[in-house]
């Protein structure tokens, strides 16, 4: 893991000389602004942090991905959810939780920006369009959750598996989806779906069968034909 302290320009600096309204890129914000933050990256596979730790910072990637879960008292572990550039993680300590409710495992090379609770409130309030990315993107990781926990309930283990491949590739989301994923474990999957790594072998065989999906150097690329899965009743 590597950090790199930054402090940028002033927000000031990266509005936009033109008159036409743009999108707001939070990304270029937090990259730009006047945000104390530090730059982290992780290896594939190495925890971010674990569950009971303190809670004092918010965190954004910037590339990569992340694992979130929680672990029992038995040890039995279960992912809560997958999340991708653009995305936040660990604002719970914003609500006044002091301890991590969960593990955080970069499930591929990333790099988080991260920054500490009180400068996050801070431009929180001072940047209002910064306010509204950040409630649109809880209140729709929220529909997430909830849409996850139906998945869950009322589907069988194989359209689970199609929608995990389909959200891990960031199928649906602004700008092109990604082609090809970065080497998934089996057991990552089983894990996510909520089986044994045997099913899912057996499924991502039936899938590579159909043409759904390909294997190239460890790699994995998605193709938009797996969307049938998911859609078939």
């Amino acid at each position: 893991m590597t950090a790199v302290k930054k402090r940028g320009a002033t927000a000031a600096a990266i509005e936009p000389k033109s008159k036409k309204k743009r999108a707001f890129n939070a990304q270029a914000f937090l990259e730009s602004s006047g945000v104390a933050r530090a730059v982290f990256e992780y290896r594939r596979s190495q925890r971010i942090y674990s569950q009971g730790d303190m809670a004092s910072n918010v965190m954004y990637i910037q590339k990569g991905g992340v694992k979130l879960s929680v672990v029992n008292e038995t040890g039995k572990e279960a992912v809560v959810a997958l999340l991708g550039p653009g995305d936040f993680f660990g604002e719970g300590c914003l609500a006044g939780v002091p301890f991590r409710m969960g593990i955080a495992t970069a499930i591929t090379a990333t790099t988080v920006l991260v920054i500490d609770r009180k400068e996050m409130i801070r431009v929180l309030h001072e940047e209002q369009r910064l306010s509204d990315r950040f409630i649109t993107y809880l209140l729709t990781r929220n529909i997430r959750i909830e849409e996850d926990l139906v998945d869950q309930i009322f589907n069988s283990i194989e359209k689970r598996l199609a929608r995990a491949l389909l959200l891990l590739a960031s199928y649906g989301k602004q700008g092109a989806p990604q082609k090809m994923l970065p080497k998934v474990s089996q057991g990552m999957l089983a894990e996510i779906v909520g089986t044994t790594r045997s099913r899912i072998n057996m499924f991502m065989n039936k899938f590579r069968r159909l043409g759904f999906i390909q294997y190239s150097g460890g790699a994995i690329q998605i193709h938009n034909t797996l969307l049938s899965v998911v859609l078939h009743e």
